[in-house]
């Protein structure tokens, strides 16, 4: 098991590189780990995610409260606690404002489309919550309904939140949130989509049970009938 040392690092890393991909500008965003079943390990808040330390990181109970460092922690952990306590197969969270999925939020479009089968292998669709205020409790409960069967929501007028096993897979849902956005804006751009059809997407869903398992395909909904935007 990676030791917190390494999960300092880890998260220095991957700050770092949404930092650099512009998923996060000034002190936006925000990082966690699951150390064990007490402890999380999470960015601290006002701390650009480029030029974090490792020492800068915070540790608090699930109950958010502070057990150790000498920063505060991020004002929106109350979003990370929900994700841990609803999911225990969940270990890391990252939570940005990639541009291209920030704007369908900001529009109120979910990404849930069927128009690329690698989507819809690794993450379903991209359903989108409603808004809730940064740092209150708001935002948690506007993504309780969604935070059991999805592995990456859109947050309205607000930013992405993915999550996974491990640090590094949910950084990889948030960079392919990112990417279909962008694919999705193309398709919109154009004035055209070709949804996968309803066979197309059963096909994918044996395939997801194959190389996922039965328990974790069955639990990621896949897109259905195609919605079209007026």
């Amino acid at each position: 098991m990676p030791t917190e040392r390494k999960h300092r690092e880890e998260i220095v890393r991957y700050g770092r590189m949404l930092h650099e991909h512009g998923y996060v500008a000034a002190m936006d965003g925000n990082l966690s780990v699951r150390l064990d079943a007490d402890r999380i390990l999470v960015t601290p808040t006002c701390v650009s995610k480029g030029a974090m330390k490792a020492t800068d990181m915070v540790i608090v109970d699930l109950d958010g409260q502070h057990v150790s460092g000498r920063r505060n922690v991020t004002s929106e952990i109350g979003m990370h606690l929900l994700i841990y306590r609803m999911r225990p197969d969940i270990q890391a969270i990252c939570h940005a404002h990639p541009p291209t999925a920030t704007g369908f939020a900001a529009a109120g479009i979910p990404l849930t489309e069927p128009l690329v089968c690698e989507v819809v292998m690794g993450l379903g669709c991209i359903p989108l919550a409603c808004y809730g205020t940064p740092g209150t409790s708001e935002l948690a409960q506007t993504l309780e309904p969604y935070v059991p069967n999805y592995d990456a929501i859109l947050m309205s007028n607000h930013g992405v939140v993915s999550y996974g096993d491990t640090l590094e897979h949910a950084y990889m849902k948030m960079e392919t949130v990112e990417h279909f956005a962008q694919i999705a804006l193309v398709t919109h751009l154009l004035g055209r989509q070709q949804p996968l059809k309803e066979v197309e997407i059963e096909k994918l869903l044996l395939a997801r049970t194959k190389y996922f398992g039965a328990k974790i395909a069955a639990a990621m909904p896949l897109p259905r009938a195609p919605q079209k935007v007026s």
